[in-house]
């Protein structure tokens, strides 16, 4: 029996494992022909107290409004007045600006880390302008833009990623993982996609008291991997919480391609399928169709109907930190070739077409923008920079975890106290 079950193992084919492998390599020619983008406007909008169903189809198809005229097409088309439309452009640009002097000043020594978000900048700017400002924001460490939309301070924003004496989170935090509950900003975490669940309890929460303020997460396509991602999921489905759960689908996660979280099989956008709430898939570097959505998926929350999960399909544009060498992963030609172009490019090219932009207008924004961002670095370097000493009081790593210090706490701090004043006589050891 033994000798029969050997031969008959030895006469099946051999399994064999596949390993996910992106398209492209450094070096590589880029076509992107594979990828099926639909004209602009073809896409329908169904109500927004649909039943999930009627969603389907938008899981695998790509919302979009701009079309490649720059013009606006469809049901879609939120039909933005000029004014919003600037807005919303000039906000791009200083988050651009914003990060391009970051990543210099890490350059420099001033900071230990940057994250920028380059080619992104709708996926959190235009979103945020869809949401109302009570809403409260559970953001990944790529949705910077989300601060600036909500009118947070530069200076705020630079004394934490400088960890200085000025910094609101008294150096706690990595840089640019901020919190600013002023701006309904929740604190973000660098383990990646513990947020979702967090939002989904803020929405079942905030429906359980009856309030009207709704749950909006973002999270990278490699997070979608995390059981985070899908216990928030299911938590969101089984007690239709009005929450949303944006994907912004980039294409990679450091340097593992978004294969390796399940690209390869379907949309992420299509896991809503799954779970039975409604879901979008929808161009990320379409500035009208991202609020669009957004608009769509948050009139829906507070009309009871559910949550909904968008994917928006976008392309990281840089490296993922300043940590990270992207050209020894991927073809540098991948961000040059990308379809999709470019958010700012392509919203400024939209107000030029309707006759509310001008180029020089958009050259002498740039210089202004550029002078903003100067001018807050030069108040927050004011505060300190990377190892300069002037940071948080020694007492304060004691500070803020009870409401009424506890003896053993208040002996520690002041031992850390007197330690620092021998060490450093003539140091700031208030």
């Amino acid at each position: 029996m033994a000798e029969h079950d050997a031969a008959t193992r030895q006469n099946r084919p051999r399994l064999s494992l596949h390993v996910p492998e992106p398209l492209f390599r450094p070096g590589d020619k880029v076509d992107f022909t594979h990828l099926v983008i639909p004209h602009a406007g073809l896409q329908p909008r169904p109500d927004e107290s649909c039943h999930p169903r009627e969603t389907f189809a938008l899981c695998t198809d790509l919302v979009r409004v701009l079309d490649d005229d720059h013009q606006a097409q469809g049901p879609w088309n939120p039909r933005l007045a000029p004014d919003q439309l600037r807005r919303i452009l000039r906000e791009m640009a200083l988050i651009r600006a914003f990060d391009s002097r970051m990543y210099r000043l890490q350059r420099q020594g001033k900071t230990s880390f940057y994250l920028k978000c380059s080619g992104e900048e709708a996926t959190s700017i235009a979103a945020t302008h869809a949401l109302d400002f009570e809403d409260m924001i559970f953001p990944s460490y790529r949705q910077q833009g989300c601060l600036i939309a909500r009118g947070y301070p530069l200076v705020d924003m630079i004394n934490q990623i400088f960890s200085n004496r000025a910094d609101k989170l008294k150096g706690r935090q990595l840089p640019i993982l901020y919190s600013a509950k002023s701006v309904n900003f929740f604190t973000i975490s660098g383990n990646l996609a513990t947020q979702l669940p967090q939002a989904t309890g803020f929405a079942m929460a905030s429906a359980s008291r009856g309030d009207s303020k709704i749950a909006v997460g973002w999270v990278g396509e490699g997070s979608t991997a995390e059981g985070d991602f899908h216990s928030a999921l299911l938590f969101a489905a089984v007690y239709n919480a009005p929450v949303i759960f944006n994907i912004v689908n980039n294409q990679w996660a450091i340097s593992s391609f978004s294969g390796f979280a399940g690209a390869e099989r379907a949309t992420f956008a299509a896991r809503a399928i799954g779970y039975g709430i409604a879901g979008l898939r929808v161009d990320g570097n379409d500035v009208l169709a991202v609020y669009a959505a957004q608009r769509w998926a948050a009139d829906r929350a507070r009309a009871n109907a559910g949550p909904t999960l968008i994917e928006y399909f976008t392309f990281r544009a840089e490296g993922h930190s300043t940590s990270d060498d992207p050209t020894a992963y991927r073809s540098a030609q991948e961000g040059v070739e990308w379809p999709l172009g470019d958010p700012i490019a392509r919203l400024r090219d939209h107000l030029i077409a309707i006759g509310e932009w001008s180029i020089a207008q958009h050259e002498s924004m740039d210089g202004e923008l550029d002078e903003q961002v100067k001018t807050a670095t030069r108040e927050a370097e004011k505060n300190g920079i990377l190892g300069h000493g002037l940071h948080q009081p020694d007492r304060t790593m004691f500070e803020d975890v009870f409401e009424d210090q506890p003896w053993h706490l208040k002996e520690q701090a002041a031992q850390a106290v007197h330690e620092r004043r021998v060490k450093y006589p003539d140091g700031d050891t208030a």
